[in-house]
């Protein structure tokens, strides 16, 4: 049963926006918003809404079909995640400069809500900061990409945190190093078996991060977006509200960041509080992890056996590492290094146990010493993936399309996709556009070309071996463990 407080925080959402499992309180008559009543972060942060209801809540918000009600969409202002205002003409749909959907289900719904979406849920990049908006789907005004899964994104965003601050206590090193030495001191940085390079600190305090490679030289790991432009979920949240459906967060856009409480003056105010944001953040980072689906048929499962030791043989695990070690799976919401416009006063954070009920099943289990292993199969760094050497009689210059240069981040450079849902994300490629696991592969280049030929050289048996390892790799049923044994 739900507790009489959440009774009332949901009373007035309607019935498509709920989930099966909750049912309005009372009657509405004629047009409402979608979402009646809002939550406020004080009530979640001193235990007035149970945690249980606000992961309810925030999957509410994450289905919930805006409409104008709501304040769906954003007639004076830009998609962009600086608030930017444009001349108010905007349509209230735009496939291609948004906004582009009535709700995050829309696009993130496979195989079940969280998950990715289908080519036709594909997003075009960056046309949402012009003005006047795009037409155009050329990728002069946009970089098409496909929407991916958010399952298991809280223990990604907490890998993110700790591999950050990895990073930074060693660039404080090499700094207080260089300074007590009186010459320059240069030092790798490694955390959780990935290397990003090296880092120097100079006798003056300053740092030479020219030999950083795979993050930002500020050391922040974004472990979302494709690019790994995004360093949580909260940030995520934000930008695509505003961005897909014109739903704007009171965090980035209310009075005291704009100076007006309707900045895209469609003429609904404070549209999204900071309990909102927060539930929905909550909602996708407790999103059960992927797990394994193992074939029942003798053959099929002897083959991923074999597949599994080729992918680690030929070195596609170099960087589709199988398993990152997380030293703390307690979520806390917000993350402190969140940039200007998104929540970060750590002094009001949320604290969710990813292993504990109420985070849904498969779930981590704790390790020994009270850590969880990650199996994501990704290293969380931007790596090259763009050449157009000649393999096999074809130019390979799929991750080479991309002409914007999104957050600074050159556009040969992509973040190690995360494997572990890819035996049922389909379709594949930063676009969508591939329709099977072995084409995914064979468009690799750059960085990963040598892996790429050692797979083409390969038995045909030895291929379809890694393609069945891979397909194991999959987001489960709600309620299972980690390992399930397929029909």
């Amino acid at each position: 049963m739900l507790s009489r407080t959440h009774q009332r925080v949901i009373a007035s959402l309607s019935v498509a926006a709920l989930p099966p499992f909750v049912a309005p309180a009372r009657a509405q008559v004629g047009e409402t918003p979608v979402v009646g009543t809002h939550l406020l972060h004080s009530e979640i942060l001193d235990g007035t809404v149970r945690k249980k209801d606000v992961i309810r809540f925030g999957r509410a918000l994450f289905e919930a079909k805006f409409n104008r009600l709501d304040g769906q969409g954003r007639p004076a202002a830009t998609g962009n995640g600086v608030p930017t205002l444009r001349t108010p003409d905007e349509p209230a749909f735009l496939r291609t400069s948004g906004p582009d959907a009535n709700s995050c289900f829309a696009c993130h719904n496979e195989p079940r809500s969280g998950g990715g979406g289908d080519f036709v849920a594909n997003v075009f990049v960056l046309a949402q900061v012009l003005d006047p908006v795009t037409f155009s789907i050329a990728p002069s005004s946009s970089n098409e990409r496909n929407s991916l899964g958010m399952f298991g994104s809280g223990l990604i965003e907490l890998l993110g945190r700790e591999m950050t601050a990895d990073l930074q206590a060693i660039r404080a090193s090499a700094i207080s190093q260089g300074q007590t030495g009186g010459s320059p001191v240069t030092l790798p940085l490694d955390t959780k078996g990935v290397n990003f390079g090296s880092i120097t600190g100079n006798p003056d305090g300053s740092v030479d991060t020219s030999a950083v490679v795979g993050v930002s030289a500020d050391l922040i790991l974004r472990p979302f977006h494709q690019k790994g432009v995004v360093r949580s979920v909260r940030e995520f949240t934000v930008n695509a509200m505003n961005h897909h459906h014109g739903m704007q967060a009171v965090e980035r856009f209310g009075i005291g960041q704009t100076g007006t409480a309707d900045f895209d003056q469609d003429g609904v105010l404070d549209e999204l509080t900071l309990g909102d944001i927060t539930a929905a953040t909550l909602f996708q980072a407790t999103l059960a992890m992927p797990g394994r689906r193992i074939p029942r048929d003798a053959e099929r499962r002897a083959a991923a056996e074999l597949g599994e030791v080729l992918f680690d043989q030929i070195g596609c695990a170099d960087c589709h590492k199988p398993a990152l070690v997380l030293d703390d799976p307690v979520f806390t919401e917000p993350y402190g290094l969140n940039p200007g416009g998104t929540f970060n006063d750590v002094s009001q954070a949320v604290a969710f146990d990813l292993t504990k009920s109420p985070c849904p099943k498969p779930r981590p289990e704790r390790n020994a010493d009270g850590s969880v292993t990650v199996r994501a199969f990704t290293d969380l760094k931007r790596h090259d993936l763009c050449d157009a050497a000649p393999i096999n009689n074809e130019q390979i210059t799929y991750f080479c399309n991309e002409q914007l240069v999104q957050g600074g981040v050159p556009t040969g450079l992509w973040l190690t996709r995360k494997l572990w849902d890819v035996g049922n994300s389909a379709p594949y490629g930063h676009r969508g556009d591939l329709t099977t696991i072995t084409d995914a592969i064979l468009m690799h280049g750059g960085e990963a070309r040598d892996e790429r030929d050692l797979f083409v050289a390969l038995s045909q048996p030895e291929k379809d071996a890694i393609v069945e390892f891979l397909k194991t790799l999959q987001v489960l049923p709600e309620g299972s463990g980690e390992i399930v044994r397929a029909d």
